[in-house]
This record gives C-alpha cells, sequence and structure tokens, in this order.
C-alpha cells in the first residue's frame, strides 16, 4: 500500500538540507517527547496512539448509530465549533461528492451517486449540516427554515455544553425538532458527545436518556476527527470509517520516534517549517489545487494556529485554493512581502476523466489540449505555480497523496497531528493549550451582562 509522501526540495532556497537534517536530534527528541508523556501538555496525548487503540467494536457502535440517524433523518445538523466541528467538514468535503446536498429528490444517494428507489440494497445518506460555529441570527433562521419540511436529527458536540455558539443553536434546534416530532421522538434523534462525567450537556443527556459518546479527557478539540466528535458524522455520510482509521493507524507506526528521522515525513516537516521560520519566514500558506481539500486546509489551520501561536511567538497559518486564488491572492504571493512559504497539498491520481472536446471554430484557442484530461491541465499548472512562487523567493513543501480517498486522507490528518505535536515542542511551546481562546469570550459576557 502506498503511503503519502513529503518533498522538501523546493524548500531549500531559503534553507538548506543540511540546516534541515542538523534538528533531526531536536526533531527525534520532541517526538519521543511526546511517546513518553513529559513534555508540556502531556495530559492531552490521547490522541497520540487513539488510531491503533480504536476497537472494531466501537467502529461498529458509531456505525450502528449512524445507521439509524440514516433510517430516519434526511438531514442531520451537527452543532459544534472549532474541532467539534472542522474535522469532520474536513473529511465530509474531501471525500463526499461535491453536489451531494442537492441530490436528495427522492432518491436514495451513496456519495453523490443517484440510485433508484427500486433498488432496497441502497442506503439514504442524510446531508450534513453544521450549526453553533457562528452567532449568527439570519444563518439560525434560514436553517430554521430550511428544516421546517425537513425529518432531521441532531448531533450536539460540546465538553461542557455552555460553549456559547453551540449552545444557543442546539437550545433553538432542541425546541425545534420536539415542536416538529414531541419530545418522545425528539430524544431518539438526538445524540450527546460531551464529558463522560460532568457538564451541562452530560446532565441534559442524562436526564432526557439521549444516546450519548465521550470525548476522552486527553484529547483536545482540534485532536479530535477520529473520535465520536468526527466518525458518527462522517459515518452517517456513508464515508469509510474504517479505512479512515486505518491509514491514520499505519501513519501512527511510519511517524513513530523508533523511524529514522530520513525515513519519518512528520519529523522532517516539522524540522523543515521551523528552519524556514527561523530564517524569517513568518506565514506558512497551505495551498491545494483539489477544491475538496478547502477544508482540510481550514482544519489544518486551526490544529497549527491553536496549538502554535502562543507567548508572541508561531507561524501564521494562512490557505489558498488554486487555481482559483491565483486570480485574486496570486499577485501578493507572487510579488508581495516576502514573509511566506507554502505547502502544496498535491493529490496524484484524481477520481474520474474529463477530457478537453475539439472545437471546429476554436475561438477560444483551446484546440491546442483537444484530447488532453483536465487534471493534466491541472497539474501543469500546479507545476508552473511551484516554479514561479520559488522563483519569486517563496520556499514550498509539497505533500502528495496517491488518491484522495478516506485511507489516504487519514494518513494525511494523523501526519499533520504527529508533526504539530513535534512542531510546538521544537518552538518551545505547549501545543496543547489555548489560554488565548478565552480572552474573547470574558470580553463578551461582560458586554452581555453575564452573572
Amino acid at each position: 500500500m502506498k503511503t503519502i509522501a513529503l518533498n522538501i526540495d523546493k524548500a531549500l532556497g531559503a534553507v538548506t538540507k543540511e540546516q534541515v537534517y542538523a534538528q533531526a536530534s531536536k526533531a527525534k527528541q520532541a517526538n519521543q517527547t511526546l511517546e513518553n508523556g513529559t513534555g508540556k501538555g502531556n495530559d492531552f496525548l490521547g490522541w497520540l496512539h487513539l488510531p491503533s487503540s480504536i476497537t472494531s467494536a466501537e467502529l461498529a457502535d458509531i456505525q450502528a448509530t449512524a445507521d439509524k440517524f440514516c433510517a430516519k433523518c434526511d438531514v442531520v445538523v451537527v452543532v459544534g465549533i472549532g474541532g467539534s466541528y472542522l474535522g469532520a467538514k474536513a473529511v465530509l468535503e474531501a471525500i463526499g461528492g461535491t453536489f451531494d446536498n442537492f441530490c436528495h429528490c427522492g432518491s436514495s444517494t451513496t456519495l453523490g451517486i443517484a440510485v433508484p428507489d427500486s433498488q432496497p440494497s441502497a442506503v439514504k445518506h442524510p446531508i450534513i449540516l453544521f450549526a453553533g460555529h457562528n452567532i449568527s441570527e439570519d444563518y439560525l433562521h434560514e436553517l430554521h427554515t430550511y428544516l421546517k419540511v425537513k425529518s432531521f436529527g441532531i448531533i450536539n458536540i460540546s465538553k461542557s455544553g455552555t460553549t456559547t455558539e453551540p449552545a444557543l443553536a442546539f437550545r433553538i434546534l432542541k425546541k425545534q425538532l420536539e415542536d416538529a416530532v414531541g419530545k418522545d421522538e425528539a430524544r431518539t434523534r438526538i445524540v450527546a458527545v460531551t464529558d463522560k462525567a460532568r457538564g451541562a450537556l452530560r446532565t441534559l443527556a442524562t436526564k432526557e436518556g439521549y444516546k450519548t459518546y465521550v470525548i476522552p479527557d486527553d484529547v483536545g478539540g482540534r485532536f479530535s476527527v477520529l473520535t465520536p466528535v468526527g466518525l458518527l458524522p462522517i459515518a452517517i455520510a456513508g464515508i469509510d470509517i474504517k479505512q479512515l482509521v486505518q491509514g491514520a493507524a499505519d501513519m501512527e507506526q511510519a511517524t513513530a520516534s523508533t523511524v529514522a528521522f530520513e525515513e519519518n515525513i512528520a519529523e522532517i516537516y516539522a524540522a523543515t517549517r521551523n528552519e524556514i521560520y527561523k530564517s524569517g519566514k513568518k506565514i506558512e500558506i497551505l495551498a491545494n489545487f483539489t477544491p475538496k481539500l478547502h477544508y482540510v486546509s481550514e482544519w489544518w489551520k486551526q490544529l497549527y494556529g491553536e496549538s502554535e501561536g502562543k507567548e508572541h511567538k508561531g507561524i501564521f497559518t494562512a490557505s489558498v485554493d488554486f487555481t482559483t486564488d491565483l486570480h485574486s491572492m496570486g499577485q501578493w504571493i507572487q510579488d508581495g512581502e516576502r514573509s511566506i512559504f507554502e505547502t502544496v497539498l498535491s493529490v496524484e491520481q484524481v477520481k474520474y476523466n474529463v477530457t478537453v472536446p475539439t472545437d471546429a471554430d476554436d475561438l477560444d484557442g483551446l484546440n491546442y489540449l483537444a484530447g488532453k484530461r483536465v487534471d493534466y491541465v491541472n497539474k501543469q499548472a500546479e507545476l508552473g505555480t511551484q516554479m514561479a512562487h520559488v522563483d519569486g523567493g517563496v520556499p514550498n513543501l509539497k505533500i502528495t497523496l496517491p488518491e484522495l480517498n478516506e485511507y489516504y486522507l487519514g494518513q494525511l490528518l494523523y501526519f499533520f497531528e504527529r508533526a504539530c505535536g513535534i512542531s510546538g515542542y521544537l518552538l518551545g511551546v505547549n501545543p496543547f493549550d489555548q489560554p488565548g481562546v478565552e480572552a474573547y469570550k470574558k470580553n463578551m459576557f461582560a458586554l452581555l451582562g453575564k452573572k
């Protein structure tokens, strides 16, 4: 089985390979610190061996709950913010069909492929929507209006149950669901993913008899995609959670501290980006040439931004979708302040085959591409962009996925998590807390008059 690959060759203008490899012992030590649990934030390392510790029984239970949602619901609303929704959103967008949410017209669907209702073996996978990740009244009103004519369920994800954004959304959605189907039926359509023993949501779930899953005490939100926080919504969408976990488990093994630095892509990535940072490049742009990876970038931005942005240190994480953003941000990346470097996500083999047709008039001048695959054009745009940006003073790292499926996406997610822990320790910060997140809340609560 192939694995994702990391290439740092086009980053060696800002730093040398010798500089990166000179950090091998420090990167190895940081990785060993993770495994030994002797570093800062060591009470939040439950994600580290999570992929290899998930049992088949746990996955079967999650799948059984997903099947119940599929049987009852046209729509499932996932209520959560930050890591409580970004991981699931990233996987759904990357693996699901781009237009899945437009395919529910009386036919069952499996990842965007319409299946006639006459085929009883087909499973109807609900549309997955999100709430609780903003405080927009218009958003909640429009969601409320949309759900009026839908059979829906709710997954409420919150450690405490009192985080303002998801708590507000859940209160509104819970009332709507109870008004629509009655309290008894509503209880069967609500799942709480929360603390194992305490908190407002745990108290409510016990009182109402909701099906519950536990957010492990030692797994922070931004590292929680392979817990029920992410796996349940992903399973409801019809995505293979077993393959997702297997990919992550194989990457867990491939990035262990016992693997030589030269072969350990998590250590190399962490060392390279920190050396580039020390050279004066303060912004890392995660770029992709596959729009399905947009929310992987959003998840990555939280993972690294929240883990490393402390003590007035840390690389600022940004992202772009190419070639789209070459027509907006491309000018700045090419000719703006030289404070950036790029990490490019590249998908080697696409799923479908679309070729450029011949046109008799050739008014658009594209006949020179006739008969070529659109992906060939995209790959040349990718290579040409990298060459231009490197020539313009933007170091480039490249991460290649053999194809975009559950297995390789599981590898990618775990690779980024492992490298994030190593990178944070190389930077000298605690990668697993987020003290700065509380500042806005204090001001907001004071302005709202909360006691």
